[in-house]
């Protein structure tokens, strides 16, 4: 009865397993939602470019109107910085993200894949930051 009951749990546990997704399954899934977050602001680097000129720009003509507006002109000048350190941000991501898996094991990839969500979420939320403060800062 004993062996009966530990070859019923076995089976039933193989059986799960099989019908279950494989881990490259959910290894395309997790690359998946790594490019989608990509993808969300990778068209918005235009706009970082080009509120990052008006930046400059703003700063450059508070600076020939008066120079004793330093904190403002400071405000922009880190603005530029901030909005070209986030387009940067995006550059130094996909330089540095491996599409191959050839030679990897599911379970490596699927640690790559969960170090890469939490590098591309940090650049996607620096991207949404830095322009939500541009738009308060230079309007659109």
């Amino acid at each position: 009865m004993k062996i009966l009951r530990i070859s019923l749990i076995f089976n039933l546990l193989i059986f799960i397993q099989a019908c279950g997704p494989s881990q490259a399954d959910l290894n395309q899934e997790k690359r998946a939602e790594v490019m989608a977050l990509h993808d969300e602001v990778m068209p918005k680097l235009g706009q970082i470019k080009s509120f990052e000129k008006k930046a400059i720009q703003k700063a450059a003509e508070l600076a020939a109107e008066d120079s004793t507006n330093t904190d403002q002109i400071r405000q922009y000048e880190l603005l530029a910085t901030e909005l070209d350190q986030a387009y940067e941000g995006m550059f130094v991501w996909m330089r540095q993200y491996e599409i191959e898996e050839e030679g990897k094991s599911p379970e490596e990839i699927k640690l790559y894949l969960d170090q890469q969500m939490i590098l591309v979420g940090e650049v996607n939320k620096n991207i949404k930051d830095v322009l939500a403060k541009a738009d308060s800062l230079l309007g659109d």
